[in-house]
This record gives structure tokens, C-alpha cells and sequence, in this order.
């Protein structure tokens, strides 16, 4: 089949609020992103992903949007956004918008108006009415809580899947899948070439809303009945004509699904984000818990994707985005080992098949906040588990450590660009706390040191670019059950890429597999300095990682 979404592309993935404020009022924006362009370039990203900057009463850092059509005046103006389309174009980079399409704002005026239940606007919602019980389902809220609330204007019950200020849409009811056409074909005419859809496998609903006896509620609205049918229209309306490019995030999802969201077909998505890897730290399934990464378990995610979506769909990779933890703090280790176990995560990464996504910060290895107090905490998720774990009587201090491990605050600290006061982001105290280590690890540093993670980033997105193998490989892990060590295979024609890496602060014996003659190796990349041209058997030092290349002779 024809592989029409070309692999070598790399996305770079800004919190507008965090990355550099021009106005000195504490929040990035829109002529900050401007300024930082020139990094972006120098970094070699194709693709510019913005989080949410439209109109909201920001309850969910911008992921409660109350106006599609416009931009907020916290990030600047619609001038603004358009001098930024214009200047990353000419330095040849695409600008992706996030859409969050399965909800919005309570305060959108679809929403004010769909309170009046005469309104043409009322069908733009989900509402039920009360049920013997009370609510109308036991459905719980992605953020806590009933996924029912009660409005009494109407004398109903809506859905929110995620906050009580955020209303699901109906995608069933027509005129709501023509509105969100609208507001795409809008963007793309202001020169936007790619679309990040939030949450976008939850937009389609069941007929009927029933109890879920054991369970949330999700295996009812998880890839929905009529998902596929509602992408492949909008694709077909709006997407395919304007050539944008799209990735969907997929909230546990299956893989058999994203093989149809971005099959190689297009007649849905380019890509998809799964999040299946980021849960192996989880006990017993709780993200708000202490345990340690299974990296068994993370090494079969990947493999188990990667196989599977090979040849047949898009994948977009990554570690980190504004919903995670750092990943060096979080699969690495962020003090003695940060610079070395940052390059391994990378290496490790880069060398699979999909479309990279860099977090703001993760290519200069920024590290979890180190908050130590709830009043350093600005998140809604993080400040709801906090309540919910004080009403149950769990001690604060083991809530604390909890958030200063899985807190999405973690990752929306502010971009760390210099050693000056507030880190270059700011010249006044930015939202939220800066990272105290922000005088050590910042863009200037790294820029000055050549064995940076900063330049190890560099290399690998050149590299990506120059080799077919890494686009279009196959994968196999040659280790699966090692629990200390990931050594994998990729092979595209007459060439074998292998990359070798120790997860570990201790040094590992490893043999590597014979394929060929020495002579026929180039080492790639490595993050020490002294590995051989060949790979040779012997310990593995900590956080040690290679890329080698194999070439058969004719």
C-alpha cells in the first residue's frame, strides 16, 4: 500500500503558556513562540504543535475552548497568529492547532444557548434526564467524580466526560458535525496545515446510556459506534480536500481500531497517538500511585504496536507531552545519570518507526518539578486527586510525593532558556514555579556544550531524515524477556539497524546478535564516547545506548 504520510517528519510540541512570555505578565505567547523560531529550526523540527490558544475560562489550561474562532488575548492577537504562521513557513516548519472537538466550554454560547431547551442549540449536547437513583448512570468522570451534571434551567443532567465545564457534544446530531467542519476549513484558510484532535476517539456515543456494572462507564464510549463512520466524514469534507495533515490522541484505545484511524488509506487520520506505554508505572492500573516502571512490560507495548501498526497505519512516538511526567524523571534518572539516561531514552525512541513528538524542554533532558507544596500546584486533575485523597484521610505528605511523580504540572513548568532570572521565559514571576535547576539546564548550556542532549536530539532527527531504514524498518526485539536491557532490530531491504540499550545504573553483559561480518557495521550514534565501530560483547554501562548499521553486500 502506498505510503503516503512521509516518516521522516518531526513534531515539536509547545504549552504556549509555559514556552515565552514577551509582555511581562507571567504567561508565554504568541510573539514569544516568533522569537524562538529561528531554536526550532536549528533543532530541525518540521511540524510546530500549539496546545489549545483560543478563548477559555482556562479550568483545563485551555482544553475548555468557549470560542473556536478566535485567539485569546492571554497569547496575543489574531495578527499575532498570523505573523507566526507566516514566519514558521518561511523557515520551512507547518503549524498543527490542537481542536478539542468532544467538548466544550460551558461558557461556549452554544452552550448558554443549549440551556434554553426550546434552543436549535439544546441538540448540541448530551442530556438525560434524572434516573430513580438520581443520576443517570454511574459513569464516572475522567477527572473524578460523576460524568453527570445537573443543570436547572433545562431539568436535566449533561454529560462531561471530562470537568463539569466541559459539555460532550453531540456528534449524532448533524448541524454539530457541519460546525466543527466550519471551524477547520476557517483555520486552514489562515494558512494552519495540520490538526492535533483532542481526545478524539471518545466523540461518538451509544444510543442508550446504561450503567457499567464493573467499571467506569469508558467500554461504552471508548471508540464509539459510530467513530469511524464521523472521521471518515469529516476526512472526506474537509481534511482531504485542504491536504491537513491530522493526529488523533486516542483515549484507551485498541490497536485493531488505530489500524483503521490512520491506516495508510488516509480516509481518517495521518497519525494517531496511543498512551498504552505511558501506564507501566501504574499499580494495579492507578495512575495515582508510586511504583516502578516495568520495562517488560513497556519493551512488549512497543513491540506489540510497532509490529502492528507496520505497513498498515501511522503512528506518532513520544515520551512526554503536557499530560505526562518528565521522562528522564520519569524512566531515567534525573540527577547522577540525567544527561546519559535522556540520550538513551532518545536513541532508544528514534529509532522506531511513526512520527516523533518532542515536548517543550525533553530535547534539553528538564526534569519533574520538585514541588513540595499543593500551593505550587495549578492543575485541575492534580488539585481534585489531592481533595479526593484528603477526604479519604491519606496523609498529605504521601499525596505530595504521588503528585511530584505523576503531577501534569510536572511537564508545564516553564521553558528553561537561560540562567538569568525567571529562566528567560519571563522577566516577572511566570503562572507557575520555575524548576529550580533551571541555572544548570537551560537551551544557552545546552546549545554551548556539544555533548548536550540538546545536539544528541539533533543528530537523531538528522538521521531519521538521511535513512530509509528508520522510516520504513520493520521491528523486532531480539531481547524481550531481558529485564535490564532493550536491543531491537529494524530491517528494510538489504539493511539491519540495530539499537542496544542498558535502562539501568548498573553495567549489563550483553552478547550481540551475529549478522554478517564486522566490516559490514557504521556505528550511527552512541552516548558514550568509546564504543566501537562494531558491536563487541562485554558489559553495557549505565544508561549506555547505540545505534549500529548492518549493510549486506551484493
Amino acid at each position: 500500500m502506498e505510503q503516503k504520510w512521509s516518516q521522516n517528519k518531526v513534531v515539536y510540541q509547545i504549552y504556549p503558556k509555559s514556552f515565552q512570555d514577551t509582555t511581562d505578565n507571567g504567561i508565554g505567547d504568541l510573539v514569544g513562540i516568533i522569537q524562538r523560531l529561528d531554536y526550532l529550526q536549528f533543532l530541525g523540527v518540521d511540524i510546530i504543535w500549539l496546545t489549545p490558544i483560543y478563548p477559555s475560562p482556562q479550568v483545563d489550561n485551555g482544553y475548555d475552548i468557549s470560542d473556536y474562532y478566535n485567539i485569546d488575548p492571554l497569547y496575543g492577537s489574531m495578527a499575532d497568529f498570523e505573523n507566526l504562521v507566516q514566519q514558521a513557513h518561511l523557515r520551512n516548519m507547518l503549524i498543527m492547532m490542537d481542536m478539542v472537538f468532544n467538548h466544550t466550554s460551558t461558557e461556549h454560547p452554544w452552550f448558554i444557548q443549549a440551556c434554553d431547551p426550546k434552543s436549535q442549540w439544546h441538540p448540541f449536547y448530551i442530556w438525560q434526564e434524572a434516573s430513580a437513583e438520581g443520576l443517570p448512570t454511574n459513569w464516572v468522570s475522567k477527572f473524578g467524580g460523576s460524568a453527570w451534571q445537573w443543570q436547572e434551567r433545562t431539568g436535566k443532567y449533561y454529560l462531561h466526560l471530562f470537568s463539569p465545564q466541559q459539555a460532550d457534544l453531540n456528534w449524532d446530531h448533524p448541524p454539530v458535525r457541519q460546525a466543527i467542519k466550519d471551524i477547520c476549513q476557517f483555520w486552514a484558510a489562515k494558512g494552519v496545515d495540520a490538526f492535533r484532535l483532542d481526545v478524539v476517539n471518545l466523540i461518538s456515543k451509544p444510543s442508550e446510556f446504561l450503567d457499567d456494572p464493573s467499571g467506569d462507564g469508558r467500554k461504552f464510549y471508548t471508540d464509539g459506534p459510530k467513530v469511524h463512520q464521523y472521521l471518515q466524514e469529516i476526512s472526506r469534507d474537509v481534511f482531504q480536500p485542504l491536504g491537513l495533515i491530522t493526529v488523533g490522541e486516542m483515549s484507551s484505545t485498541s490497536l485493531q481500531h488505530c489500524q483503521q484511524y490512520a491506516a495508510l488509506d488516509n480516509r481518517e487520520l495521518t497519525m494517531v497517538f496511543n498512551f498504552h506505554h505511558l501506564k507501566v508505572d501504574y499499580s494495579e492500573g492507578n495512575k495515582w500511585s508510586l511504583a516502578p516502571p516495568d520495562f517488560l512490560e513497556l519493551k512488549q507495548v512497543f513491540s506489540y504496536w510497532q509490529q502492528g501498526m507496520h505497513r498498515r497505519a501511522n503512528s506518532a512516538i513520544f515520551w512526554g507531552n503536557h499530560d505526562q511526567p518528565r521522562v528522564v524523571s520519569r524512566f531515567g534518572e534525573d540527577k547522577d545519570y540525567r544527561v546519559t539516561s535522556a540520550k538513551m531514552l532518545a536513541m532508544i525512541l528514534y529509532g522506531m518507526q511513526g512520527t516523533p513528538y518532542i515536548f517543550q524542554g525533553e530535547e534539553i533532558g528538564m526534569t519533574n518539578a520538585g514541588f513540595t507544596d499543593i500551593s505550587q500546584y495549578r492543575d485541575i486533575e492534580s488539585l481534585s486527586m489531592y481533595t479526593e485523597h484528603c477526604n479519604r484521610g491519606i496523609p498529605a505528605a504521601e499525596s505530595l510525593a504521588i503528585l511530584a511523580t505523576k503531577s501534569r504540572d510536572n511537564s508545564r513548568t516553564p521553558m528553561q532558556w537561560n540562567n538569568e532570572l525567571y529562566a528567560g521565559f519571563s522577566r516577572t514571576a511566570p503562572w507557575i514555579s520555575l524548576n529550580p535547576n533551571y541555572r544548570q539546564i537551560n537551551v544557552a548550556a545546552a546549545i554551548a556544550d556539544p555533548d548536550s542532549i540538546l545536539h544528541t536530539y539533533r543528530a537523531l532527527i538528522h538521521l531519521r531524515k538521511q535513512y530509509q531504514i528508520i522510516q520504513l524498518g520493520d521491528y523486532l526485539d531480539l531481547l524481550p524477556e531481558h529485564p535490564k536491557i532493550w536491543c531491537y532490530r529494524r530491517r528494510w531491504n538489504n539493511q539491519i539497524l540495530l539499537v542496544v540499550a542498558n535502562l539501568t545504573t548498573q553495567s549489563v553483559d550483553w552478547s550481540p546478535p551475529n549478522f554478517g561480518h564486522h566490516s559490514q557495521y557504521q556505528l550511527l550514534w552512541a552516548n558514550y564516547p568509546t564504543v566501537t565501530d562494531a558491536p563487541t560483547a562485554g558489559p553495557l554501562k549505565a544508561y549506555q545506548a547505540a545505534w549500529w548499521l548492518w549493510t549486506e553486500n551484493n
